[in-house]
């Protein structure tokens, strides 16, 4: 039997916390799981990212999401204040995206997935 991957939990730094998970909360439409010092979950319809408190230097990161709700998402996050780093555009490889910057830096790119 081949082994097999559950889920992702990307962890994404942040050099406030706080921040971070207020920006996540108010402007993604994600809600805090689990909390602690340094270190917080959050989840979307059942997406987990963790941000961690930067106690160093660390890059920003970039997670790619899937949605079959672009055009919606767009709109939402666009509404509540993200920042948008790139509106939804059409790839050449053919699926259309969009990418929201944190406070920190980190990218994440939300994917509508190819029609079958």
């Amino acid at each position: 039997m081949t082994p097999r991957l559950g889920r992702i939990a990307p962890e994404l730094p942040a050099a406030d916390l706080d921040k971070a998970v207020i920006y996540y909360e108010q402007k993604l439409g994600f809600q805090v799981a689990m909390r602690m010092a340094q270190y917080a979950i959050v989840e979307r319809d059942g997406i987990a990212l963790h941000l961690f408190g930067d106690a160093g230097e660390h890059s920003a990161v970039g997670v790619h999401i899937f949605t079959p709700d672009l055009e919606e998402l767009f709109a939402e996050l666009r509404a509540s204040g993200a920042e948008i780093a790139q509106a939804i555009e059409q790839k050449p490889w053919g699926n259309r995206d969009f990418r929201v910057r944190d406070n920190f830096g980190n990218t994440l790119k939300f994917t509508e997935p190819l029609a079958e």
